[in-house]
């Protein structure tokens, strides 16, 4: 098996300067450099991780906790953390809060405990022990897709407010008065911000706001379920729904079926969240699609920047989306499927 004095040999340099082309610890002659890649390729050098990790105290490694992962969306998003790790020669450790505050705190520590450079977080409801114990041992992370009130943390996430909205003026423009939404959980920085953007668009269209309108899914589908039966068993029920995630939507649509109502000709469907298998609905679905693998590549991103630059300034940085303008809202097919960007 090849050491790093053979490499060193090969490329006619010493052993440090083998050692700080494969950490980066110092500035290498780009020949230089590219001989030492071109000996560690000829003689099959593999570095040991471990070693290397006891001289620069850096494991190569991201923790990532994402609750949900069986989540379409936040599959995406694992994918994007993954290839931007691989990208720049990290591994990842992967856990599952499961949304709950007590389970998060253990499953971070548990990731901080394997010695990770730094931490990916999709924050619970309640992070405030989360945020005290990544704060006592100042452990470089980035909040993913769901921002907590800590300005000292960076923070990567899409628009949510302003696509909630289009969605809202959308259908108030097909002649709808009585919208309703199906929000998400509770304390979740992307249900407020949506019930936000659902307001704005009911108030940009000159409708006005009914508290019944509105209720929670909790996230998940059985809660989208309960929720859409809650609203079309109203006295005036919504002629159209707004669901504000996936999962949601799933429900929605089985207790609209349950009821044996029809998309769009019973009721209007807007969702917040496309999903690989909304284009084949019928009718397909019209929806707010999230940069969600660019979500996860951005956070290793900022991350990687925290790591190379400790005491650099905290960022928030919010991704646009896009709407996908399909058919369930009661438009006849139309000859552009999406329009990029920005919905303001």
């Amino acid at each position: 098996m090849a050491t790093m004095a053979d490499v060193a040999r090969s490329a006619g340099v010493s052993v440090a300067t083998v050692s700080h082309v494969l950490n980066d610890t110092r500035p290498v002659l780009p020949h230089t450099r590219q001989a030492v890649l071109d000996a560690v390729e000829e003689l099959g050098y593999t570095p040991n991780s471990l070693a290397r990790s006891l001289v620069t105290s850096r494991t190569r490694s991201i923790g990532l906790a994402v609750s949900a992962i069986s989540n379409p969306y936040f599959t995406e998003i694992l994918q994007g953390v993954e290839a931007g790790a691989l990208e720049h020669g990290y591994s990842l450790l992967i856990a599952d809060p499961h949304d709950d505050p007590e389970h998060e705190r253990k499953v971070v520590q548990l990731l901080h405990e394997r010695r990770v450079d730094g931490m990916i977080v999709a924050p619970s409801p309640d992070p405030r022990g989360l945020l005290a114990y990544l704060g006592r041992h100042e452990v470089p992370t980035v909040f993913l897709d769901r921002l907590v009130d800590a300005p000292s943390f960076d923070q990567v996430c899409a628009e949510s407010a302003e696509p909630t909205a289009r969605l809202v003026t959308h259908l108030a423009g097909l002649g709808h008065r009585r919208i309703g939404l199906v929000a998400g959980r509770p304390g979740l920085s992307t249900t407020s911000e949506r019930i936000t953007g659902y307001r704005h668009g009911l108030a940009a269209a000159g409708l006005p706001y009914d508290d019944r309108l509105l209720v929670h899914g909790d996230s998940e589908s059985a809660g989208g379920e309960r929720a859409t039966a809650a609203l079309l068993s109203l006295a005036a029920p919504p002629t159209a729904l707004v669901t504000a995630n996936n999962t949601m939507t799933i429900g929605a649509l089985r207790a609209l079926r349950d009821r044996g109502l029809s998309v769009p000709g019973d009721i209007a469907l807007c969702c917040f969240d496309d999903f690989a298998w909304a284009d084949l609905f019928s009718p397909r679905l019209t929806a707010v699609s999230q940069p969600s693998r660019e979500i996860g590549a951005q956070a290793v991103r900022v991350l990687l920047d925290r790591l190379a630059s400790p005491d650099r300034p905290a960022r928030t940085l919010r991704l646009p989306c896009a709407f996908v303008h399909r058919t369930s809202c009661g438009c006849a097919e139309p000859p552009e499927q999406s329009e990029k960007g920005n919905t303001s």
